[in-house]
């Protein structure tokens, strides 16, 4: 048998291999069988309060015209990112939990990749332009209304959300643009690159260098300049004479710097690690922290912790109950 008659004949079977995966099959927490029902009850009801939470902080901020400025319209932008993230995880993940075998399509693995990465990229750089916003406040005051003007505000919030669409669109395109030759079962709650990566039958080495270098540039280079503008902060809230001034800055600081930890932190974790740091359970846990927690934590984060907010929700009832009862 000649060289050319072997080479087309492995390239054929290397075709039909690639061919014969055309869907992915979701793991979740197939592992724990008879929990099914208990986990899939409690992520119900976390995706109803986080959609609910997030929603009345965007309806809040957007019929109060007295919070019309930038800290709070960066807040609803973030629970718009909050909102759709959950979105994109949370039903399928919900459906793989009612299922013994839940298969997702390559489009669907795709789009849910695609999305999971646009809205987590634009979170990080919308938690970072809210430090800057609060370092501008803080530490400049007199010159806070230039430093922070309507047209710097918009230019962060769309170089935020273009950010997570080119970042989402090169990395998601080129991720499937690898061979799948098998096996096809994702031993993860959703399609994130890492899980979906250890199926590729190709070398991904110059990925994985984009893909390290890009989430030090998108994680931990926003995370370092948060830390750093935080530690501004601190000094100038030490120095204010006023306690009650201290006390206020204190509250509206510490609601972001928990959500920065929560979500920079887990999710460092999960796309900086080498492959074989954690095991898949541990990296689920991490996913979910990310991917559940913090779309449910910060409504709460930033609504308790603010008077503002808490009477912007007040009125919001109140202007509900009116509406209900004529």
């Amino acid at each position: 048998m000649s060289a050319e008659t072997i080479y087309g004949s492995t390239s054929e079977m290397r075709r039909q291999n690639q061919s014969s995966v055309v869907e992915f099959i979701l793991l979740g927490f197939s592992n724990f069988p008879e929990l099914q029902e208990q986990i899939f009850g409690v992520f119900l009801v976390i995706y109803l309060v986080t959609l609910m939470g997030n929603a009345l902080i965007i309806a809040a901020i957007l019929l109060d015209q007295t919070l019309h400025f930038p800290m709070y319209l960066f807040l609803q932008n973030l629970s718009v990112v909050e909102v759709s993230f959950s979105a994109a995880i949370m039903p399928e993940m919900l459906v793989v939990l009612t299922t013994e075998r839940t298969t997702i399509s390559f489009v669907g693995c795709f789009a849910q990749m695609y999305f999971i990465l646009l809205f987590g990229v634009t979170e990080c750089f919308l938690l970072g332009a809210m430090a800057y916003d609060r370092f501008a406040a803080i530490c400049h005051p007199l010159t806070y209304p230039m430093m922070m003007n309507k047209s710097v505000f918009v230019k962060l919030v769309m170089f935020s959300w273009v950010s997570g669409i080119m970042v989402a669109t090169v990395q998601t395109t080129w991720v499937f643009s690898f061979p799948f030759c098998g096996p096809n079962e994702v031993n993860h709650i959703s399609c994130e690159t890492p899980a979906v990566l250890e199926l590729v039958c190709a070398d991904t080495f110059l990925f994985e260098i984009y893909a390290f270098t890009g989430t030090i540039l998108i994680i931990l280079l926003p995370f370092l300049l948060i830390l750093l503008s935080y530690l501004r902060i601190l000094f100038a809230i030490l120095k204010m004479p006023s306690t009650t001034g201290r006390q206020k800055a204190f509250s509206t600081c510490a609601s972001h710097v928990t959500s920065v930890i929560l979500f920079y932190g887990t999710a460092s974790m999960t796309y900086l690690q080498p492959k074989s740091s954690y095991s898949p359970a541990t990296k689920k846990l991490m996913s979910l922290a990310y991917t559940l927690l913090t779309p449910l934590l910060n409504p709460l984060i930033y609504s308790l912790r603010n008077n503002e907010m808490k009477r912007a929700l007040v009125k919001l009832w109140h202007r509900a109950v009116v509406l209900h009862t004529v």
